[in-house]
């Protein structure tokens, strides 16, 4: 019985083997802290994590950093490429789950900072109403990197959230 408690115990501190995939617990103060940083080697690390990982919202966060790697290759046309596969996947992840805030914080912080060309710009006012309406619900991690996002935003602001 010792045995069998011991074991449930620790159960929660290794990853769990799933199909040959590990399902590990995503740690989105990484996530946050990689897309804030925008430095290549820390998303490329990250987007491995996370592809190797199996969570319910995998997609959604992939999709995500590759929208932000594109920023920073240099070739146009990796640049189009990592930009088009990660909309996809956000997108994707978007319509399957409509009421999902974090998504749409994730998709507001791309076409805020998304070129023109890319013409990735028209949920902006509807993203921005819904992670206002939705703050005081998400997780601690979630509102702590809006929060920080607001400090460089032109479309949201800490006082919105009041």
């Amino acid at each position: 019985m010792k045995i069998v408690a011991a074991f449930l115990f620790l159960l929660p501190f290794f990853p769990i083997p799933f199909h040959g995939k590990i399902i590990q617990e995503f740690d989105r103060a990484a996530f946050y802290a990689a897309m804030k940083a925008g430095e290549m080697t820390q998303l490329n690390n990250e987007i491995d994590l996370v592809q190797r990982s199996s969570f319910a919202q995998q997609k959604a966060f992939e999709g995500a950093l590759l929208m932000r790697k594109s920023g920073l290759e240099k070739k146009a046309s990796d640049k189009l490429k990592y930009f088009k596969e990660g909309r996809i996947k956000l997108e994707t992840a978007i319509q399957n789950e409509p009421a999902n805030a974090e998504y749409r914080f994730l998709r507001l912080t791309i076409q805020e900072n998304a070129p023109k060309q890319v013409k990735y710009k028209s949920n902006i006012d509807e993203d921005k109403k819904m992670v206002i309406n939705s703050f005081k619900n998400l997780l601690p991690v979630i509102q702590s990197a809006i929060l920080d996002y607001c400090k460089n935003s032109s479309i949201l602001n800490t006082g919105d959230f009041n």
